[in-house]
């Protein structure tokens, strides 16, 4: 396990301040993030557009990991964009005030209501993800009297070697226009013919939580070519080319992520390599990285209630959270780092299930989890889940979602309170 702040309670520390405290304050369930982890992850990005790409470049945060005014006022600051992928992200990304022209928008299946919202606000780049849309987007612009920055969406045909609900880029998916058919150089010419639209790029994405390096050099060099294909059979140069995200995190010491510095130098190489072969100029470099910007900031802390052993076969230790605010276990049997927070310094000595409290008897947030003799009261703490946790959270049950804290430098603040009982009925007739 990756070396832990321990305070000497023999407490977890999060951006210096005592868990213990948090959960005090604050509850449980409770999502924690750590602003600085996140300041220093997008430093880190946009340091390296500037070292690899001469400054000729944008990280836009992903929002779908993690979406709330907040997050967007610290993109701003560090002087991101954000990529967004619904009504629903654009409008909170206007909300906290963020500049419209660096908000890219993608989706597969955009609203007329949303792509309208887009088009409002002035949204900086419309990524087309099919040929009905692209036809939608040139009607809408056209009544509205405006010609909006367009990306088409690619499929690159690379495998990612990720779990396959989460791989993006093979032709077998929902996303993109195919290579392999001719349908993307259609739709490049299909665009091009529309005189409300701008084409200026494509855009690729083959998937999340990659760990190696091969796959994105391998979609650089693919979409480099297509674009050398773009300007031989229409002529255009484009000028944009975002490379997506995925970038993998540490969740347990079986992942091995790669710096992030790392995976822009060896593609920013690949870049400028296919360029001067292709005799085109260096493109301006989009990345959409998400969950490498927020998921190890995140912790999420529960109270232990119930622990149920059943002789021979498993101990199952129970929370007061469990799939409605973190559904990636039985999802995708994502695995986590669990220590006690107010017994951080413990080893681990039993093995057990940590199940959460909804009934489905697949609540679970992992199986196999080696932790310290845990007893009711105890406070859970699971490492990494500062990405589609909140997310993707829900009120199965009827439990109301959890607040998010920010911690930094010893103090703490709301940056979405939690939901109420209240809230939950507001909507019921």
């Amino acid at each position: 396990m990756e070396k832990i702040a321990v305070n000497a309670e023999g407490h977890l520390m999060l951006g210096g301040v005592d868990a213990v405290q948090l959960t005090q304050e604050y509850g449980t369930p409770l999502y924690v993030m750590e602003e600085d982890v996140i300041r220093a992850a997008m430093k880190a990005y946009r340091d390296s557009i500037n070292r690899f790409y001469d400054g000729k470049g944008l990280i836009c945060y992903a929002s779908k990991a993690f979406s709330c005014k907040e997050i967007y006022r610290i993109a701003q600051s560090e002087g991101l964009g954000v990529d967004v992928v619904s009504g629903g992200e654009l409008y909170t990304a206007h909300q906290a005030g963020f500049p419209m022209d660096k908000v890219v928008f993608h989706g597969n299946n955009k609203t007329p209501a949303e792509l309208r919202m887009a088009l409002d606000l002035g949204v900086g780049r419309i990524v087309a993800d099919n040929i009905e849309e692209l036809h939608l987007l040139s009607a809408l612009a056209a009544e509205k009297g405006v010609t909006p920055n367009v990306l088409l969406r690619i499929k690159p045909g690379i495998d990612a070697h990720t779990h396959q609900f989460i791989m993006t880029g093979q032709i077998d998916s929902k996303f993109g226009f195919a290579l392999e058919t001719g349908e993307a150089m259609e739709a490049v010419k299909e665009a091009l013919a529309a005189p409300s639209l701008h084409l200026i790029g494509v855009h690729c994405h083959i998937g999340s939580q990659i760990h190696e390096v091969t796959p994105f050099i391998r979609a650089a060099e693919v979409m480099m070519q297509f674009m050398a294909s773009v300007r031989e059979e229409t002529g255009v140069t484009l000028t944009d080319l975002n490379l997506g995200g995925g970038y993998g995190i540490r969740y347990t010491d079986e992942d091995d992520p790669v710096p992030h510095a790392a995976y822009m130098e060896e593609v920013s190489e690949v870049i400028r390599s296919s360029a001067e072969m292709f005799h085109l100029p260096v493109p301006f470099i989009l990345m959409e990285p998400g969950r490498s910007i927020v998921g190890e900031a995140g912790t999420t802390l529960y109270t232990v209630g119930s622990i149920k052993h059943i002789p021979g076969i498993r101990t199952y230790i129970s929370v007061d959270g469990g799939m409605g605010d973190n559904p990636r276990y039985i999802l995708y049997q994502s695995k986590y780092d669990f220590l006690l927070a107010n017994r951080a310094a413990e080893a681990p000595t039993t093995t057990v299930t940590v199940a959460g409290k909804c009934c489905e008897s697949g609540d679970l947030l992992g199986e196999n989890v080696p932790l310290a003799e845990a007893k009711p009261g105890d406070i859970l703490a699971v490492r990494s889940t500062g990405a589609y946790n909140y997310s993707m959270a829900s009120c199965y049950n009827r439990n109301p979602i959890p607040p998010v804290v920010m911690v930094k430098d010893g103090t703490s603040r709301v940056i979405v309170k939690g939901m109420t009982y209240e809230q939950i009925v507001e909507n019921d007739i």
